[in-house]
């Protein structure tokens, strides 16, 4: 049996089951939290090019997230997942690097919309694409990302199809077909840190589509190969270059439904890339001993092998990052920033770095990080040389928000509130957190697509 064919068995039979309690819980969690940094982004100039998308659209039976009208289900997939991914605020599964609710969000909330399925379907159909998608990087790890490609996109194409498929009721051929068809719209390139192009905004929000379009599109017929991960030219051959990953990812199918890897998902608490955390952490920590941007001399980062090339190459452009947007894969001017201005928030990448922080990253090098175990974990270490003559030596173990170091809920309702705030009235944001907390109970999605609708910038 082909792992798509065995795939849409396992999903179809998990989708008519129930998640676990504290899945469920956790995967409304995630949601909201997807919500949240959608909202974010609709209300800031990341999110400009998506508005401006969205206005030529024609009218359709999805809701967009931030963005009056309602479009087709797809095109809502698209717009969503870009803001979604756009300030790089989006959560995590640090072993498998992938970007889970930027992709599945979309996906199943605009493939649910379409199908009238309840809140619990939703929920399932979220929470099990996670844990697919999870699997998928978890099978080759790094290996996607080595051969440039983000997994999150690449993966997360097939993922969303099976996912769309599953929400439509598409026929276990139709449900292969589809995963088939997604192999050949995915993409995702990280061709954008070259310049920090904003078009790796895009790469969720594409593979959502593309999700949704090889439904529709096996439901009217259109065949694709059944060997759309294991295959010669599949999945694992073509974007981690080696066809023996497939083996890996069949073996774990074994724990679907048993094992749940969505509960270990990592939030975000800094609107950058995650291999940042922890090293903004680390500068916070040397701040809290009284140390300040004008008393370091030299710092020194020591960097998972792993990160090193998406937030230390080239090193001299990257400490003189000239965009906003573009600090958020730099490391010098990240840690610079967080000891030049006592914080890094949205706020941090809404305009070029200022002078003062950029002098300081130019005091900043980087070397390697040994025995680093990464990408289990997100560590770091730095060292600073102060001008009274002292050596500043700190580690930090883990990203703060990773399983080993989870945020609480009050923590990430937090986030989704402030995030919510920049874009919607206090009662439209208590109606959508409460919308999403009923999930569980609801035949179907009204309240929640109510919720978005009203989705009014605030006035505050």
């Amino acid at each position: 049996m082909t792992l798509a064919r065995d795939l849409a068995r396992r999903v179809r039979a998990l989708s008519r089951g129930s998640l676990p309690p504290e899945v469920a819980a956790m995967a409304r969690l995630h949601l909201l939290d997807a919500i949240g940094v959608g909202l974010a982004s609709a209300g800031s100039e990341a999110g400009a090019p998506y508005r401006r998308y969205a206005a030529g659209l024609g009218p359709g039976s999805a809701s967009l997230i931030g963005i009056p009208g309602r479009v087709a289900p797809a095109a809502a997939a698209l717009v969503n997942g870009g803001l979604m991914h756009g300030l790089e605020f989006d959560d995590t599964h640090t072993g498998s690097i992938v970007h889970g609710s930027a992709v599945l969000a979309p996906a199943a909330l605009a493939a649910a919309e379409a199908a009238g399925v309840s809140g619990s379907a939703l929920t399932t159909a979220y929470a099990v694409g996670w844990e697919v998608l999870v699997r998928i990087g978890l099978a080759a790890p790094g290996a996607f990302q080595a051969r440039g490609f983000q997994v999150t996109s690449v993966g997360g194409a097939l993922v969303a199809a099976l996912v769309a498929a599953d929400l439509a009721g598409l026929t276990e051929d139709e449900t292969v077909a589809a995963m088939g068809i997604g192999l050949s719209g995915a993409s995702g390139v990280f061709e954008f840190l070259t310049n920090g192009a904003s078009v790796k905004s895009l790469h969720p929000g594409l593979a959502a589509q593309a999700g949704l379009n090889a439904a529709d599109l096996a439901r009217a017929g259109l065949t694709g190969p059944e060997t759309a991960f294991e295959g010669r030219c599949g999945l694992f051959s073509a974007f981690a270059g080696d066809a023996r990953f497939a083996e890996v990812f069949s073996s774990s199918l074994e724990g679907l439904g048993t094992e749940w890897h969505l509960p270990r998902a990592a939030f975000k608490f800094h609107p950058c890339c995650h291999y940042l955390h922890p090293f903004i952490e680390a500068a916070g920590l040397l701040a809290d001993r009284g140390v300040t941007a004008d008393d370091v001399t030299a710092l020194t980062c020591r960097v998972p092998a792993g990160a090193a090339p998406i937030i230390c190459e080239p090193w001299d452009a990257k400490q003189a990052t000239a965009s906003g947007h573009a600090a958020r894969w730099s490391l010098p001017v990240t840690v610079a920033a967080r000891l030049v201005e006592g914080r890094v928030d949205l706020a941090t990448f809404e305009a070029p770095a200022s002078e003062p922080v950029l002098a300081l990253a130019r005091r900043i090098a980087w070397e390697p990080l040994a025995d680093a175990r990464f990408p289990d974990v997100f560590e770091a270490e730095i060292i600073a040389e102060t001008s009274d003559g002292l050596r500043h030596e700190i580690r930090v173990d883990d990203v703060y928000g990773n399983a080993g170091r989870p945020a609480g809920d009050d923590a990430v309702r937090g986030k989704f509130r402030s995030n919510a705030a920049r874009i919607l009235a206090p009662e439209g944001t208590a109606s959508l957190e409460a919308a999403i907390d009923a999930l569980a109970q609801v035949p179907r999605l009204d309240a929640l697509t109510l919720a978005l609708s009203n989705s009014v910038r605030s006035d505050a």
